[in-house]
């Protein structure tokens, strides 16, 4: 049995027990990964090299500047005030939905699902719903948007270095209308999506300001996070971990300052134990599996797929590699596929005499939106999943891909429509 074929096999058993076993799924990554390096797929001097730190250390910092911003009362005095503009509990979650994506257009989807996340459970807590869904709403509805800019996600990233694209490329573009309107496009469309899902939501939304926060230090810290990192994306030869140590740093900042303030030493430690670990040692054992893929050939192997089956049609190629990166990126992670496509639907493009960019766009979108199929699909949506297990709810698959699939179908279709209608 080849090596392709052998890393196929453990990656699909890895992801079905994943699917199966939620509340396992750190340890079901970690022995994959374990697997993968004994049986020589993942080299082991390439197992600390594949895993993003900086995602991690982004994530564990956030994660501790955003317990202090929930013990500071400000998500739920923030809550008050949508719930005073907002009808009904549906409109709540479109509004919430709506602000992730704004926010994930500019500060990376895991970072925004730890900003408005508390803000939708303390909506749910004050209107006495269930939050699952509000926060599942909020998690794909970050992943949408994050391509719409150069800073939005990795994804993003890669393609602006690749293609060579400023940050103003992906608005407008070669005189044309940018990548950023074809996301917007998918992510108005969504809201009927939503609005339908959430059609029985109709109770009122009645709200009296009643929190009083007197610690606006961890909001600081939290708007402060936002601005660093769209500052931070603008020097593209920035330092690997820069993100990493910006979300570490204002972290230790602010549990200096409440140690400092509250005068007890236990608020470091409470905090420490907010971070979420089970979520980051799953997303490092996914890491190393992917990179195994990578290294077993399995990834470049699918990209070839597309090269034999284009047939030397334009518009069959589009459809392909859109809708076949949704699929795969609903179980694999859209960073290494983004990468290994980019240079394929170049040479695509190439051997049949056109620009690169429809594909290109088309690539993003579907790699993207994919992830928002399943719960393993996007590291927003573990991160989501990982915040709801927290507060001891749990989030069956069925509960997720109720509003992923129609979620994507719609803003998939949409934003696909829109390139190829100004790029084709």
């Amino acid at each position: 049995m080849s090596q392709m074929t052998l890393a196929l096999i453990l990656f699909a058993a890895m992801y079905v027990l994943l699917l199966i076993f939620s509340e396992k799924r750190w340890i079901i990554a970690l022995a994959a990964a374990a697997i993968f390096m004994i049986l020589g797929i993942l080299p082991l001097g390439s197992a600390a090299g594949a895993i993003n730190w900086n995602v991690l250390m982004m994530l564990g910092g956030t994660m501790a500047t955003v317990e202090l911003f929930i013990q500071s009362k400000m998500p739920a005095r923030m809550a008050e005030g949508l719930l005073k503009i907002t009808p009904n509990v549906k409109w709540a979650v479109v509004a919430l939905s709506l602000f992730s994506g704004l926010i994930s257009a500019f500060v990376d989807n895991v970072a925004t699902v730890l900003m408005v996340a508390p803000v939708g459970l303390a909506v749910a807590k004050k209107i006495k719903t269930n939050p699952i869904p509000v926060i599942i709403a909020i998690a794909v509805s970050s992943n949408l948007q994050g391509a719409a800019t150069l800073v939005g996600d990795t994804t993003s990233i890669l393609l602006g270095n690749y293609a060579n694209m400023s940050f103003n490329d992906f608005f407008w573009f070669l005189g044309k209308p940018g990548i950023c309107f074809a996301v917007e496009a998918g992510a108005l469309m969504t809201v009927p999506v939503l609005l339908w899902l959430f059609r029985k939501e109709t109770a009122k939304v009645e709200s009296q300001t009643t929190t009083q926060v007197h610690d606006y230090v961890p909001t600081v810290l939290m708007l402060g996070t936002i601005v660093l990192l769209i500052v931070a994306s603008q020097f593209p030869n920035k330092p690997a971990l820069t993100n990493g140590f910006i979300c570490c740093g204002l972290a230790v900042i602010g549990i200096v300052y409440e140690v400092l303030r509250q005068k007890n030493s236990g608020v470091a430690v409470s905090t420490v134990k907010s971070i979420d670990f089970k979520t980051l040692l799953l997303l490092a054992g996914l890491f190393m599996v992917i990179q195994g893929m990578t290294e077993a050939g399995v990834i470049d192997a699918v990209a070839q797929l597309f090269v034999k089956a284009g047939q030397g049609s334009k518009l069959l190629m589009f459809v392909m590699i859109v809708g076949i990166s949704v699929l795969l990126s609903a179980f694999i992670d859209n960073i290494p596929y983004v990468a290994t496509m980019l240079p394929v639907v170049t040479g695509i493009s190439a051997l049949m005499g056109i620009e690169p960019y429809l594909f290109d766009f088309g690539l993003l979108i579907g790699a993207t939106l994919g992830g928002n199929i399943t719960p393993i699909g996007a590291s927003a949506n573990i991160t989501g999943i990982g915040i709801l297990q927290k507060e001891g709810y749990k989030v069956n698959t069925k509960d997720f891909i109720r509003i992923g699939i129609p979620f994507t179908l719609v803003a998939a279709v949409t934003g696909a429509l829109v390139i190829w209608l100004v790029w084709a």
